[in-house]
């Protein structure tokens, strides 16, 4: 049980954010409107052979929201490498954070909404849609547009641009836009 008074709520947004992108960064924007706290729960994903590794992720989301209004909302970035109900009991969070880019999101998000609930059922698991502009973008898209030189700066923040041409020095001959 958590040590905070119950009038703080906090949330966890869990995600691999491999790379953190702007339909992330509206997630955490408006998430702050609805949590006193709000925890960024990167996981390690080792499974899903993530670019970034898991410390460049956590930088690239503390740098990327340098820029955010937190909105009187604390934010906390942390890694993760275990199960996200167990994470979230550790982490005090009433309310699991979840973003929903289309139709195609919500029948692996219902079934994982579903599965948290049955394991922990005082953690309630809330979805946000991403806002209209955002809804096309993901992170793997992002990863392959720039992978092949395409234009990447709508879709993620400067210092993810950078991190991209830093991690992909040496590897390739490949210029950022």
């Amino acid at each position: 049980m958590s040590n905070q008074p119950s009038s703080i709520i906090t949330g966890i947004y869990p995600g691999t954010f491999d790379p953190v992108t702007f339909g992330h960064l509206d997630i955490i924007i408006r998430a702050t409107h609805i949590v006193n706290k709000l925890i960024i729960s990167v996981a390690e994903n080792s499974h899903k052979k993530p670019f970034f590794t898991i410390k460049e992720r956590i930088n690239m989301i503390k740098e990327s929201l340098k820029k955010v209004d937190p909105n009187e909302c604390a934010i906390e970035v942390v890694g993760f490498d275990n199960l996200l109900v167990d994470h979230a009991k550790k982490s005090g969070a009433k309310v699991i954070i979840r973003g929903l880019r289309a139709v195609a999101d919500f029948e692996y998000e219902f079934q994982m909404a579903g599965m948290n609930s049955k394991l922990e059922p005082q953690i309630e698991t809330i979805f946000l849609m991403a806002s209209e502009n955002l809804q096309l973008t993901s992170a793997r898209f992002v990863k392959e547009v720039a992978f092949y030189n395409g234009e990447i700066k709508n879709f993620v923040p400067d210092n993810v641009i950078k991190m991209f041409k830093n991690k992909m020095e040496g590897k390739k001959n490949v210029s950022f836009k």
